[in-house]
């Protein structure tokens, strides 16, 4: 699959940052945690309208994102806990930054939370097939983490243009449809993986 093959360059690609990292003494969970109060600052900026201060929290949350698997690779120390704090910590990032933007007083909170409920739900269909349904990796879909975060960037820097666009409103609307639909794919993925095991292509696991 093309999404398959992009992010396995990424992953090529960002190992070298993760080298980097190694040199500066960061380690992999604590790039992890930066994401927490980086997300924090983003949600505080959305919901006081204050978009260029929250694009530059959200790229901090998403570099801190990509280079804590990178410098995990590239020290070869990926273990269990290290995956479950970072999907976790995934998770309250996400959470966060979209609880700002249902905070934020020019759009109904009905389009944060219906972003919200799909990269939940996209997250938890691919847990549970990988957990209950022994499906190896369930990372199948349109978007994955980085994407919605792109699409989020995205929005925000329309909604700082020129262009009578609402680009927030417009992201999350996408966000959520693109999360819900993530969530349906990994769904019959699963299904196929369970019932029909061996006619599948193989996936990525490091995507969330």
């Amino acid at each position: 699959m093309a999404i398959y093959r992009i992010r396995t360059e990424y992953e090529q690609v960002s190992l070298s940052f993760g080298r980097l990292c190694l040199r500066l003494g960061l380690t992999p969970d604590a790039l992890t945690l930066l994401s927490i109060p980086a997300s924090a600052a983003a949600a505080y900026a959305l919901a006081e309208g204050y978009y260029w201060w929250s694009l530059v929290a959200i790229m901090v949350t998403v570099v801190a994102d990509v280079l804590d698997g990178a410098t995990a690779r590239a020290a070869r120390t990926c273990n269990r806990f290290g995956a479950v704090l970072d999907h976790v910590a995934d998770r309250y990032t996400e959470f966060i930054v979209l609880t700002g933007a249902a905070l934020n007083d020019t759009l109904s909170p009905f389009w944060a939370m219906f972003a919200i409920s799909g990269m939940v739900m996209s997250s938890y269909v691919r847990a549970t097939a990988e957990s209950v349904g022994g499906v190896k990796a369930c990372t199948v879909g349109l978007v994955g983490r980085l994407e919605k975060f792109f699409i989020l960037v995205v929005g925000l820097v329309v909604e700082v243009s020129p262009l009578p666009v609402p680009g927030l409103l417009c992201s999350l609307g996408l966000i959520g449809a693109l999360s819900h639909l993530t969530a349906v794919q990994r769904i019959l993925y699963a299904r196929r993986a369970i019932l029909e095991p061996g006619r599948l292509p193989a996936v990525s696991e490091e995507d969330e």
